[in-house]
């Protein structure tokens, strides 16, 4: 019986979707708009360009959360590893590559594979066809026509056309003698809101910093229009020296245990995820560059020794609500012929965004053959990265995330010569949670490799 799965991009996603489909023994429809029609961000005509960096940050698989996810992605034969691996260039500790040759080499191998067809054509409307499975990877910078015909499908509020990211911290790096749990007016639970109190001298300090803070340029296909819901924190600042006090800011509502003094501004923390092992920092999106936000932000009392998971930023992108709009297979609950995959569905980096495409390709390849996909446990690098794109604990404030050790589940605590409980931190916890995963992922990996 002949199986067949459309895929709309050949950037990492779409590259590393159709390679899983065809390995499998399905043909695979790819399309791609280049060469007849390029983004502002594209400059050649080859599959998997690389925009940004040409760089896949840490291959360290023992002590950091990239490093994982590409060890996991090797043992499933990626194509994008492997064409990394082939191509790398040095770079320390680092997994770099030659972009143009990494791309060549997967376009290459794309466009040879016999059950892969390449249709060089935009797609402007989904779906392509009712009676066929399509997955859609088409990145931040999805064409305007396909962009609004997703919005249409889903509905235009789960669709983001602009990233405003706030900092996240990893919760075990704040520092509780100064920092405190507290909701304004104590409405809600009282774990909702961390909080870091300045005083004046602090807060004006601090509003110095941010409006003498080096900025990012914005690239040329973006455009600096803000909204007023989601301004950078530098650009409040420079409104005016008591702005922030009147935004995100205001120390109204709040006490704080640690210090009889009231706070004259305070900094407030939400939770970021289930296992509430990440923060994010409210109302900080920013377009500071990321030296200056550690820099300026460590400032803060509770979090001079912050650890960042994700700093901030602001930038055009596109991607959808996957928590309230995907199944657990990346398919739309609405239309369960149309799965998502990639950037547009709420990662960050490349990476992450080629280990999505794998997954989606190997769901798919077990959906139209009737069969049930086996789901990544919840430990491993794919498992967090699935778990991120379910992860409905702030939905209004959803936003693109990196692979980091945060997103993982908790280490249990040791248990000292007298009995009590120690917990991980630092590099040790980093090392355990790695070698978890390492020994998880193989029992799954057996089950589902080809």
């Amino acid at each position: 019986m002949e199986y067949k799965v459309n895929v709309i991009g050949a950037g990492l996603a779409g590259s590393e979707a159709a390679w899983q489909l065809a390995q499998r023994g399905v043909l695979v429809s790819l399309y791609d708009m280049k060469p007849h029609k390029m983004s502002k961000a594209h400059k050649n005509t080859s599959f998997a360009e690389l925009v940004c960096s040409n760089s896949f940050r840490s291959d360290d698989y023992n002590n950091n959360a990239v490093g994982l996810l590409h060890h996991e992605m090797r043992q499933l034969n990626s194509l994008i590893m492997e064409s990394a691996d082939i191509n790398k260039v040095p770079a320390g500790g680092a997994l770099a590559v030659d972009r143009d040759r990494f791309a060549d080499y997967i376009t290459q191998k794309l466009k040879n594979h016999p059950l892969i067809t390449i249709h060089e054509e935009e797609i402007k409307k989904l779906p392509i066809n009712d009676n066929e499975l399509t997955i859609v990877s088409t990145g931040p910078l999805t064409s305007d026509s396909l962009a609004q015909s997703i919005s249409e499908l889903i509905g235009g509020e789960k669709l983001s056309f602009y990233d405003a990211i706030a900092p996240v911290i990893y919760k075990d790096s704040i520092d509780f003698n100064k920092a405190w749990y507290q909701s304004r007016y104590d409405k809600g639970d009282k774990f909702d809101y961390i909080n870091c109190p300045l005083t004046k001298e602090q807060y004006y300090d601090f509003v110095e910093e941010l409006q003498k803070g080096e900025k990012v340029e914005f690239h040329d296909f973006e455009k600096a229009t803000y909204f007023d819901g989601c301004l950078p924190i530098e650009v409040m600042a420079e409104r005016g020296r008591d702005t922030l006090m009147y935004g995100p800011m205001k120390p109204v509502g709040l006490t704080n245990p640690n210090s009889p003094e009231k706070p004259y501004a305070v900094v407030q923390l939400r939770q970021d995820n289930k296992e509430d092992t990440l923060r994010n920092m409210v109302g900080f999106q920013t377009k500071l560059k990321h030296s200056e936000q550690t820099r300026i932000f460590r400032k803060i009392p509770g979090l001079e020794n912050a650890v960042f998971a994700r700093l901030g930023g602001i930038h055009k992108n596109t991607f959808i609500k996957s928590p309230i709009l995907l199944d657990e297979y990346l398919r739309l609950k609405s239309n369960n012929n149309i799965m998502f995959a990639g950037q547009i569905t709420g990662t960050e980096g490349y990476i992450e965004s080629a280990s999505i495409g794998m997954l989606a390709g190997y769901f798919a390849s077990c959906l139209v053959k009737g069969q049930t996909p086996l789901l990544p446990p919840r430990e491993t690098a794919f498992g967090c990265q699935l778990a991120h794109l379910q992860d409905d604990t702030d939905i209004k404030n959803y936003q693109p995330m990196n692979i980091n050790f945060g997103l993982f589940p908790e280490i249990e605590p040791i248990i000292t010569a007298n009995g009590k409980k120690r917990y991980l931190k630092g590099n040790e916890k980093k090392k355990a949670i790695s070698k978890r995963a390492q020994e998880i992922i193989k029992g799954w990996v057996d089950a589902i490799k080809v």
